[in-house]
């Protein structure tokens, strides 16, 4: 996912941090020294990325998947990040697992979810106005310059130069799944192989944990994707499929370049051909 920002003359504190195997990005808009309010959020990414690292054999996450960890001894952080995985995974039917390859992984959580608590972190410093990019997976707060709002590109997965469509909004998560970085690597936890329906899930919400865990496990639903985010408040869909077809949410912005949208309403059935 890339993020195109509106040029104003308004002031702006980027900062990109290289943590937690990707690249964190923060543009802060408005007067003042931000200095420090980055330098909480910097600080608390790379905490989880020692906390909650599945790479890391010494880290929580590992020590819990291991068994190590009663769970009396668990910190309330990965209690909270564990919880709200199994919760996932009970509403999308088992489409969402925290767990991979016989690891503890709540990475298609966390990452999110690491970003929602950085985003409290600025606000406690008075931050009203602001993004964060956690390695693609954005954030929005307030607005870029006044009378805008954010506008958040998502990546065309057949192309590398274009855009498949974009999202304008303010206080919104947004997070993509899909084989850009990392090829197939998203796998249904019922069959424990690589899922190959879908190339792209965007899903749109307030909450940028849940929306990076609903859009993993859509991603892992397939066909059936669209219509399971469509029961859930609040949130909505953009689905590209290997064939080409795109199938968005009701919620969703339809415009994409020339491909036909098939909306699916919030509602049972299918709207048709937009």
């Amino acid at each position: 996912m890339r993020l195109d920002h509106v040029t104003e003359p308004v002031r702006r504190t980027v900062h990109a941090e290289p943590v937690m195997g990707t690249v964190v990005s923060l543009d802060l808009r408005g007067s003042g020294d931000h200095a420090a309010a980055i330098g909480d959020a910097v600080a608390w990414f790379h905490e989880v990325g020692r906390r909650f690292s599945p790479y890391r054999p010494d880290s929580e996450v590992c020590r819990a998947g291991r068994g190590e960890l009663a769970e009396r001894d668990r910190s309330p952080e990965l209690v909270e990040v564990l919880e709200a995985c199994d919760a996932v995974a009970l509403s999308s039917g088992g489409a969402f697992s925290a767990w991979r390859d016989g690891g503890l992984d709540p990475s298609a959580y966390v990452k999110g979810w690491s970003a929602q608590r950085a985003a409290a972190l600025l606000r406690a410093h008075g931050c009203a106005d602001w993004s964060i990019n956690a390695g693609g997976d954005v954030l929005l707060a307030g607005r870029p310059a006044p009378g805008t709002t954010w506008v958040v590109g998502v990546q065309h997965p057949f192309d590398r130069e274009a855009i498949a469509t974009t999202v304008h909004g303010t206080d919104l998560a947004v997070a993509t799944s899909g084989t850009y970085e990392r090829g197939e690597h998203i796998v249904d936890p019922a069959t424990g192989h690589t899922v190959h329906v879908a190339v792209s899930v965007t899903v749109i919400g307030p909450d940028l944990g849940l929306a990076d865990a609903y859009s993993t496990a859509a991603f892992a639903l397939g066909e059936a994707g669209p219509a399971w985010v469509a029961g859930l408040p609040g949130y909505d869909s953009y689905t590209i499929w290997a064939d080409g077809r795109v199938t968005a949410t009701a919620g969703f912005p339809t415009s994409v370049h020339g491909v036909p949208v098939t909306m699916v309403p919030h509602a049972a059935g299918l709207l048709g051909a937009a």
